[in-house]
């Protein structure tokens, strides 16, 4: 079976998202995710009906953002976010965001062809929040050690 990565993060924006304060991100958003679309190995990202992804709101604190995609593979993700435009305003993350002291990203394997939820993708982060790192759910660190196998929730 051929897989494909997914990959979930949340942050938590310190202001709203119409408040200018936050605006260096909120402006840079849609050439991030051009340039993510552009990237080799991206295969799709969440947007709900108004094209974002951060208006979708799975947690009570409405400052809390998602993004939700899928690669072909761990590396053309890790190239992704390291590199380029991506790794300038991950570099400026405490700007715009709160640190997070539990993990904010989470990883998975899933059949090519198929797509995650967000709903799954919060299921994914408590569980490796619960759990630990696992070939359920793990982060950038454990990747290299995960088969690339999809295992359900």
């Amino acid at each position: 079976m051929t897989v494909h990565l997914a990959q979930f993060n949340i942050g938590t924006l310190l202001h709203p998202q119409d408040d200018p304060r936050s605006a260096g991100f909120m402006d840079a958003l849609d050439e991030v995710n051009a340039a993510g679309e552009a990237a080799e190995g991206f295969v799709w990202r969440y947007q709900d009906e108004t094209g974002a992804a951060t208006n979708t709101h799975l947690w009570d604190d409405p400052l809390a953002i998602i993004n939700l995609t899928v690669w072909e593979s761990i590396e053309q993700l890790r190239a992704f976010a390291y590199n380029g435009l991506h790794l300038d305003y991950f570099r400026r993350r405490l700007e715009w965001f709160h640190p997070h002291e539990a993990p904010s990203h989470v990883m998975w394997w899933i059949p090519a062809g198929t797509l995650p939820t967000p709903e799954e993708a919060k299921a994914r982060l408590e569980h490796m929040v619960e759990h630990g790192p696992s070939p359920v759910a793990f982060g950038f660190r454990q990747a290299g050690s995960m088969e690339p196998v999809a295992i359900d929730l």
